[in-house]
């Protein structure tokens, strides 16, 4: 394994911000839809696209503050996209570990950033495992991009904020991949006083490790991802994820492939807004009326965003899924 470069360290830079507040919309569109009222928390419109803004930039700076030289990521895509966008706003140097499958416009985005990019194995997973590897050189630190608790406490200033504004959500819906969006909103809701509101936590089909867990009572590999959202493809959840649902009320809910790219596509006419796929899971059980959610309001999803999306993507996305 060839060595990387690092820089040297830096002094602290106490006003470096990674993620911005992000609006909280009353949708009428989706109000319709669900027939009660339904708000959305826009954080598609963090700086890298998605909410990964918060917790990994506070990762990032925390490495960052306790001496760490350069910051190595194992992404497909959003993960390394903020990790890359962190580092230059902190000034540290960044190598991303991406999977083949990872597109070169996408590879390109964390390129642009300045951050080295490193193509390795077929799936995150062999790419995790290299970037830990990495990560192991003298003054580097490893960015988990859902497994740690640091990420966790940055994705709960979502909760905060919602609760700053006044509203307090009857349910929240939310996309789960590898389950750290979805931990940081429950703590969030814990220090907040939230206990018992419910959360829908929803996967695509192909990418459903949480509702695996859920059923079997611990945790579950799954075999391989089969889905058109990527970024919700970790084959097993954090543990964190599954030990909540001892603790607050969650309920796995799943939608097709097809049920989600058409949420992105509905989503960006009536809010002129793209998402990806992974997000459109979430918009989707809304949109569908999902029966958990039925007789509970007001409904806040978490619009989580993403980079790895475009208009001639969604058309070839339905094209594909007929």
């Amino acid at each position: 394994m060839q060595p990387i470069p690092v820089a040297p360290k830096l002094e602290p830079r106490a006003s470096v911000r990674i993620h911005v507040v992000t609006p909280l919309w009353e949708s009428l569109s989706l109000s319709s839809a669900m027939g009660v009222p339904v708000h959305l928390k826009m954080e598609a419109f963090q700086p890298v696209g998605s909410f990964k803004a918060r917790g990994i930039g506070a990762a990032c700076l925390d490495s960052w503050e306790a001496g760490a030289r350069r910051l190595v990521c194992a992404s497909a895509g959003n993960a390394g996209y903020a990790v890359a966008y962190a580092g230059r706003k902190i000034g540290i140097p960044v190598t991303v570990v991406v999977p083949k499958t990872t597109p070169d416009w996408l590879r390109g985005l964390v390129r642009r950033e300045g951050a080295t990019v490193v193509v390795h194995g077929d799936s995150w997973d062999d790419a995790h495992k290299y970037g830990t590897q990495l990560a192991e050189q003298d003054g580097s630190a490893y960015i988990h991009p859902f497994d740690d608790p640091r990420v966790w406490k940055g994705h709960s200033s979502i909760i905060h904020e919602i609760a700053e504004v006044g509203v307090t959500p009857g349910a929240i819906a939310v996309s789960v991949g590898g389950g750290g969006l979805l931990c940081g909103l429950l703590e969030g809701m814990h220090e907040v006083g939230w206990t018992d509101v419910p959360i829908l936590a929803v996967e695509t089909e192909g990418t459903a490790s949480f509702a695996a867990a859920v059923r079997a009572g611990r945790l579950v590999t799954l075999d391989r991802i089969d889905s058109v959202a990527t970024t919700l493809g970790a084959r097993r959840v954090a543990a964190k994820a599954l030990d909540w649902t001892k603790r607050h009320p969650i309920t796995p809910w799943q939608v097709t492939d097809r049920e989600a790219v058409d949420a992105c596509i509905r989503f960006a006419d009536e809010h002129r807004v793209l998402v990806e796929p992974a997000c459109g899971a979430s918009l989707a059980a809304v949109y569908g009326r999902a029966v958990p959610l039925e007789g509970l309001w007001p409904i806040v999803i978490i619009v989580c965003g993403g980079a790895g999306v475009s208009i001639k993507l969604l058309d070839e996305w339905k094209k594909m899924l007929g």
